[in-house]
């Protein structure tokens, strides 16, 4: 599958416009990070626990996921995935949030070669197109980092290209995340994506000089902070939901009525 290739349009939603219908605009967002295991599945949860708390018909969407365990069920599942599908109140076929599930928990194009399967762009974007009917907003998460391959000429950052959607980016807080968030933040705007928002994320208890990691992102992000989450004992979307203020994301909703 060649970048060149014809996929799917999906029209870019970074600006706040009012539609003509007097209806207030959609919020939908790619979520992305310095790397796997960071917290970006924690934040994508919190975000649709607040959507939904706002009355909000919310849909999370990974549209890559490797590593899966046989479930009671007779099913495959991945945790990321449930734990989107759990924090949301849009259920779809897992089919569609996520049209590559791969069992292998490594690399994507890693996994997918050992299953005989090729990622391509076509039926990711069409179930987005699909989610995006059925739901007033979409989170979708990205795998790993932003540059994680997915076959050998397309990785996410080609995936949020044309998604075209504005991009919130988690830090995993640790050694080596100031250089990782900021090459990172000039991969996103070297696609001509917006930034919209940055969340950091403590995925240690006691990492030393945290504090002033953080404010040295501050002062070099174009893009608002949105929060500091704690390490939590038990992590979950409405926990982390309370570290962080949305609201500076364009196109948040306000309030909605179901």
């Amino acid at each position: 599958m060649s970048l060149d290739d014809p996929v799917l349009s999906v029209a870019p939603q970074t600006e706040p416009t009012v539609a003509a219908s007097g209806m207030p605009p959609r919020f939908n967002c790619f979520v992305t990070g310095t790397d796997t295991e960071i917290g970006k599945t924690l934040i994508s949860s919190a975000m649709l626990h607040a959507l939904v708390a706002r009355g909000v018909r919310a849909c999370g969407m990974k549209p890559v996921a490797a590593g899966t365990e046989l479930g009671d069920d007779g099913k495959w599942h991945n945790d990321d995935c449930d734990r989107l599908a759990a924090a949301g109140n849009v259920h779809l076929l897992p089919s569609i949030t996520t049209p590559f599930l791969l069992k292998e928990p490594a690399a994507p194009h890693i996994a997918a070669a050992l299953e005989g399967v090729t990622i391509s762009p076509v039926p990711i974007l069409a179930a987005y197109v699909e989610i995006n009917a059925a739901s007033d907003a979409v989170v979708v998460e990205g795998v790993g980092g932003f540059r994680v391959p997915l076959n050998d000429e397309y990785d996410t950052a080609d995936l949020a290209e044309q998604l075209a959607l504005p991009v919130v980016l988690v830090v995993g807080l640790r050694l080596g995340c100031i250089s990782h968030a900021l090459l990172t933040v000039e991969a996103i705007l070297s696609r001509g994506l917006k930034l919209v928002g940055w969340v950091a994320n403590e995925t240690q208890a006691d990492m030393a000089f945290a504090d002033e990691n953080v404010l040295a992102l501050e002062q070099r992000i174009p893009a608002p902070f949105l929060g500091r989450v704690p390490r939590l004992d038990q992590p979950n979307a409405e926990a982390a939901a309370d570290y962080i203020d949305f609201t500076q994301l364009p196109n948040w909703p306000l309030q909605n009525a179901i």
